[in-house]
């Protein structure tokens, strides 16, 4: 089965406000048994528009990512990022199956 992933891209403009919400994440990410793959770093834009921060979390399936996107827990999280930051957030199933 393969992987869920949520592709984040992220300004903040309060890093004091936007602490808390960063604080709250390890413990919801937990309970959905995620896993950061990218979070922050050098990175380079080639092509298109970016954004400060880049984020990629590992989920144990599409379906879990998004529960853990819609759950109770992040949604109110999610109340205390906005105000602090703007944010583009993908969620999209990985690929697994044979490369060409």
């Amino acid at each position: 089965m393969p992987k869920g992933y949520w592709i984040g891209r992220v300004d903040v403009h309060n890093d004091e406000g936007y602490k808390p919400y960063t604080l709250a994440n390890p413990a919801i990410f937990a309970k959905y048994g995620a896993r950061f793959l990218v979070r922050g770093g050098p990175f380079e834009n080639p092509e298109g528009e970016a954004r400060s921060r880049n984020v990629v979390i590992e989920f144990p399936d599409y379906a879990t990512a998004l529960a853990c996107y819609n759950s109770p827990e992040y949604q109110a999280n999610l109340k205390v990022r906005q105000p602090h930051s703007i944010a583009d957030i993908v969620i999209i199933e990985g690929y697994d199956a044979p490369q060409s």
